[in-house]
């Protein structure tokens, strides 16, 4: 791609958005056991992060998202609390294109590295979806973050429409050896900062809703620009 449709690319924002948001990521002293079900004390002192919705054309419903995140020496853990009346998901093989189920995600790079980032998109079922983005360039389907621990927790029935479900949770822990592909130092010092982004997929189309940690600024619903990701800063 031409420097010209790159700098083309990063004027299709929308006007007037937000600041560019920053979470504190703190170490925990115990990890959390990873069972979906978010009853650990790491989470019960986590500060959340509640999803926004920047896009009102959407027709899906707009139910409450709220993340939380936590560091130690091995890992970063991710929960997610999903507020879910109607819960689907039918993809159940890795690599399957879970974001076309109910599904939440996480974009992540290390400091120094532009334009490159893991993607992992993880349906209610705790199916995985993960890659590798060369922004905008290539997304890299076969690349696997190893070592990866998730698990889910239903709050209601699965894939079963006429009922009145209550949402679903999803836990992650990315080891920070993953990442030695994109760094040298993958294992964060207090004071460090990353980039991310955290979004949600939620409902089938044509009802369908993209809510997000940092409002990506697309014209239309994207969650993919990492000039727009929010910052996590690594604290004791």
């Amino acid at each position: 791609m031409s420097p010209f449709l790159l700098i083309l690319f990063a004027q299709e924002l929308r006007p007037n958005l937000p600041p560019i948001p920053t979470y504190e990521v703190h170490r925990t002293a115990k990890p959390p056991r990873i069972d979906g079900h978010l009853d650990d004390g790491t989470w019960q002192v986590a500060k959340p992060i509640v999803f926004v919705f920047p896009w009102d054309a959407q027709t899906g419903k707009k139910q409450r998202t709220v993340a939380k995140l936590a560091w130690d020496n091995d890992y970063l853990y991710v929960a997610y609390e999903c507020d879910d009346t109607d819960i689907t998901a039918l993809h159940t093989l890795p690599d399957d294109p879970t974001y076309k189920d109910d599904a939440v995600e996480i974009f992540i790079a290390p400091p120094k590295v532009k334009n490159l980032y893991f993607g992992l998109e993880m349906n209610a079922r705790a199916v995985l979806y993960d890659y590798l983005y060369a922004f905008p360039q290539r997304l890299f389907k076969n690349y696997d973050l190893r070592g990866v621990q998730l698990a889910a927790q239903i709050r209601g029935t699965l894939n079963l429409g006429g009922d009145q479900d209550q949402g679903w949770n999803l836990e992650l822990a990315i080891p920070w050896r993953a990442f030695a592909d994109l760094t040298d130092q993958p294992v964060p010092k207090p004071g460090d900062r990353w980039i991310a982004n955290l979004n949600r997929w939620d409902g089938t189309e044509p009802n369908r809703r993209l809510s997000q940690w940092s409002d990506s600024g697309q014209l239309k619903p994207n969650p993919h620009y990492p000039d727009r990701f929010g910052q996590l800063v690594f604290v004791e």
